[in-house]
């Protein structure tokens, strides 16, 4: 993960590359010569806030259908209720 550090001018001129470089890190955004913001993808936003995706969205993500799963088959038994 790199860290990229823009001043405030350089974000108004050109936000596209700031946008840009958040796939390969946090950007620094300075204002008069310090740190005063941080610009993120949505993608570690989430990480970093833990934020939970849904199952659905979970099972629905990319190249998930490559990974082979091989799960055991569940051995459930009937038992009787012991009340005493």
């Amino acid at each position: 993960m790199s860290v990229t550090t823009f001043t405030s001018r350089e974000i108004n001129q050109d936000l596209a590359r700031a946008k840009r470089a958040t796939l390969q890190g946090p950007v620094f955004i300075t204002d008069r010569g310090k740190p005063a913001h941080v610009l993120l993808s949505i993608d570690t936003y989430q990480r970093l806030t833990g934020e939970r995706r849904s199952l659905v969205e979970a099972l629905a993500m990319p190249g998930l259908s490559n990974i082979p799963l091989a799960t055991p088959k569940a051995d459930i038994r009937v038992h009787a209720a012991d009340f005493s």
